[in-house]
């Protein structure tokens, strides 16, 4: 947890950092932001202030974050790419850093990838992008995959692209795609229970919603058995069992590089959007024993991190 200090401090540039988990969860996401700041000689409490807050699954909340971080008269915002939309409203102003995002020129939140244009910049995640790879990899895991149901949060747009996308991977693959869909906390078991019987494998597209509640989402596809692919490694190090995805942490670290050109006078217009550079496969064998599942050694040999 990042101390607040800005009474103490207030003569100290200040970053608003709007974390997406609750202030209860360690983040390996803003340790890594924290520590590349520090390297950039950016010191919380000597040289530079955080103003934390944590969105905690709730898209209301991301506007009431982004008028006290006015409020607080901060010098840069830091998001994920789910409250970028809404910080943006809030404020044309104040610069704004976003850690990762799906489309960010689809959702207007620049105007190009290679010059922004506006108060807002950060980093690209792609994950719409890698929609194919995910199918493929499962398909290792299990090549008599027919029938896959997605979930997704229907009420964001990224993961709703990151459907689309996913249908028109596994229509090439001959593959039927079953969609659940949720909008809040209550509707994860009644998705689940929707989907018992109706498919051989499961694709769980990550937002906010679905990254806090992801405890309840992995036991509940443990419970139903069928194999299950997620976005990131946070899922698979808490019993999922695979994940392909951009290595969040270093997106962090990258959109630390981006808070420190603007506290040196860059300006948001003007620093290009950047893509992720590294990519992780995870895989967790206990879980995969748990499912009765062998996975191909040929596939654990190519993974970043197999945990047993």
């Amino acid at each position: 947890m990042l101390p607040a200090r800005a009474q103490q401090a207030s003569k100290l540039p200040t970053i608003g950092f709007l974390a997406d988990s609750a202030p209860s969860e360690p983040s390996q996401r803003t340790a890594a932001f924290v520590q590349r700041l520090r390297d950039l000689g950016w010191i919380e409490g000597r040289s530079v202030t955080i103003e934390q807050r944590w969105a905690q699954g709730r898209y209301e909340r991301f506007a009431d974050v982004g008028t006290e971080f006015i409020r607080l008269k901060v010098d840069v915002i830091v998001t994920f790419g789910g409250a970028a939309p809404a910080m943006k409203q809030t404020t044309s102003v104040i610069p704004i850093v976003f850690t990762v995002d799906a489309d960010p020129v689809g959702r207007g939140l620049v105007a190009s990838l290679a010059r922004p244009g506006g108060n807002v910049t950060g980093l690209s995640l792609q994950s719409t992008d890698l929609a194919g790879k995910r199918l493929e990899l499962l398909r290792e895991v299990l090549p008599s995959v027919r029938r896959l149901a997605t979930l997704a949060n229907a009420g964001f747009p990224g993961a709703v692209q990151e459907v689309g996308e996913i249908q028109a991977a596994a229509g090439k693959l001959g593959i039927e795609v079953v969609t659940s869909e949720i909008r809040k906390p209550e509707d994860i078991v009644p998705a689940f229970d929707g989907l018992k019987g109706r498919a051989d494998a499961l694709y769980v597209s990550g937002d906010t919603l679905v990254f806090v509640n992801r405890i309840r989402i992995i036991t509940l596809a443990l419970g139903a058995r069928p194999p299950t692919i997620y976005g990131s490694r946070e899922y698979v190090s808490v019993g999922g069992l695979i994940s392909y995805g951009a290595n969040f942490p270093d997106l962090y670290r990258r959109a630390a590089e981006f808070v420190d050109k603007i506290l040196r006078g860059a300006k948001p217009a003007d620093i290009p959007v950047e893509q992720p550079t590294k990519f992780d496969l995870v895989v967790n064998l206990t879980t995969a024993k748990a499912l009765g599942l062998d996975i191909p050694t040929s596939l654990l040999a190519i993974a970043d991190e197999v945990i047993e």
